[in-house]
């Protein structure tokens, strides 16, 4: 890679919960300075069965890398394009327990800002909300510091973070301008860790790879590489002072250094291609050399890094970006089609017929409706209703969806499920037995919609596809793709 640039940094779209703020709350919320981790220790383990639940409903393939082995706390880094979504998903794949930061009104919001208090979520005020008068400097400086020095003893007690260095969710497929918070707390950690003879902190990249960030039931892959070792650079009296609740600001050349160290590994596992178009010819560059090779794409991940191996070669290549312009107008048409890489074969367009998909799953949606509508109908039907009128961006979207997932177990299913039971076999002594085996049917009978549902879409994209094949755009799709393929062989 070329290493650290200057990328673009601009000002989150603020939402009308971002200009409101519960001073009280943010006052009271819990937080420690004695590395004890501020969140409750069993309602972390409910929140990671809940969310780990909402990804069987979230995702429909999940390829997940083994986490590095390494002793220290971690701060985990990715690009942040999925809202919620992204510290879930990281959250999920992991077995120490997590502290996170994050916008003040998330942690004082009704509904969710409970659960990210108990969670132990740490508020911060960013400077675009300082600009628009939200609050003032100071007030908003010793926020900041309480959450940066909350982390800061909880990492070096072996407690994971996540942090988003952008410091705001996103549409573009590059990393936008690091905010320095990150770099300032993992630093502080380091010397805390120092000074009680504890492992060294780590900040750890994450590769977060969504098929389509926004829509539901898409693939993802989260990719896991070697973690960056933090060492101390503050002297013994500012650890000292660290240790004793004081906030110290460290080194500016040392934070500018770990910031360039982090952007430059986490960059190559980003898209970090011009636009999303461009990267979607890489991979269906990946697709159509691997064919050539009878060795189809199997895998999202199998996807993404033969994308990435692309991309590489591309920028290596003087003459490569003249080369792959008739590939990125082939994969306009497949974009067109809602259709990708995988419609197309060695030798054309697949003209498969999944009718038989498409029939079982119609099926197992009508037989699992009389049980999934009733119990998941309205919160499904409310998720998609406010994440398409979101004011926060379409990054916002399957946030919407996230929280239908995680909450329904918990908060309509339960009622529900009591209501039923105690209408049909009133106050019997079974009556919560009865009721837990009705929420399980919940969850049964929606992982069998959503199977249907899945080869229901399975049918329409291999209808997609047939009929693209049998038509004048499909004609200029092959011709588009001969006409590249020789050229291609120099990305191979």
């Amino acid at each position: 890679m070329d290493g650290y640039h200057e990328p673009q940094d601009i000002d989150p779209e603020l939402s009308k919960g971002a200009l409101k703020l519960r001073k009280r709350k943010l006052d009271t919320l819990p937080w420690s300075h004695s590395g004890k981790h501020p969140g409750n220790r069993l309602f972390w383990q409910i929140l990671l069965i809940m969310f780990r639940t909402s990804w069987k409903y979230m995702f429909r393939r999940k390829y997940v890398d083994n986490i590095p082995k390494y002793d220290g706390g971690r701060i985990l880094s990715s690009i942040h394009i999925n809202g919620l979504v992204d510290p879930v998903v990281i959250i999920s794949t992991q077995e120490r327990r997590v502290i996170s930061m994050g916008r003040h009104d998330i942690m004082t919001m009704p509904l969710i800002g409970w659960f990210a208090r108990r969670m132990g979520s740490q508020p911060v005020i960013r400077k675009a909300e300082i600009k628009r008068g939200v609050t003032n400097p100071e007030y908003a400086t010793k926020i900041n510091h309480r959450t940066l020095l909350t982390m800061s003893n909880c990492i070096s007690s072996g407690y994971n973070a996540i942090v988003m260095p952008e410091g705001k969710s996103h549409q573009d497929t590059k990393l936008h301008k690091f905010k320095t918070g990150i770099m300032r707390f993992a630093i502080n950690s380091a010397a805390i860790s120092n000074q009680k003879n504890l492992p060294l902190p780590a900040l750890q990249p994450v590769g977060l790879h969504y098929r389509c960030h926004h829509k539901f039931r898409t693939d993802l892959f989260v990719e896991y590489i070697e973690p960056i070792i933090v060492d101390s650079t503050l002297d013994d009296y500012s650890s000292k002072q660290l240790i004793e609740g004081k906030w110290i600001e460290p080194p500016k050349d040392d934070v500018i250094r770990l910031r360039n160290k982090l952007f430059e590994e986490l960059q190559p596992i980003t898209p970090d291609a011009p636009d999303w178009e461009t990267y979607r010819t890489f991979h269906l560059i990946g697709h159509i050399l691997a064919n050539k090779k009878n060795k189809p794409l199997q895998t999202y991940k199998d996807e993404v890094l033969a994308a990435r191996e692309i991309r590489e070669k591309i920028r290596k290549n003087s003459n490569a970006e003249r080369l792959i312009g008739p590939i990125k107008q082939a994969s306009n048409i497949l974009e067109e089609h809602n259709l990708d890489g995988r419609s197309l074969t060695k030798d054309g367009i697949k003209e498969e017929n999944s009718s038989i998909s498409g029939i079982i799953g119609l099926i197992l949606m009508i037989l699992s409706s009389p049980i999934s509508i009733p119990s998941s109908g309205i919160q499904a039907f409310l998720a998609l209703y406010f994440g398409d009128r979101t004011d926060e961006g379409i990054d916002a979207r399957t946030t919407y969806h996230m929280m239908a997932a995680i909450f329904s177990p918990i908060i309509f299913w339960p009622p529900l499920a009591f209501i039923f039971v105690y209408n049909i076999v009133g106050f019997s002594p079974l009556i919560i037995i009865y009721t837990l085996l009705l929420i399980t049917s919940f969850h049964v009978s929606n992982l069998i919609f959503l199977l249907g549902y899945d080869l229901w879409n399975d049918f329409l994209f291999t209808r997609r596809t047939r009929k693209l094949a049998n038509s004048d755009q499909g004609n200029v799709l092959l011709s588009l793709i001969s006409k590249a393929s020789p050229s291609l062989d120099v990305l191979k």
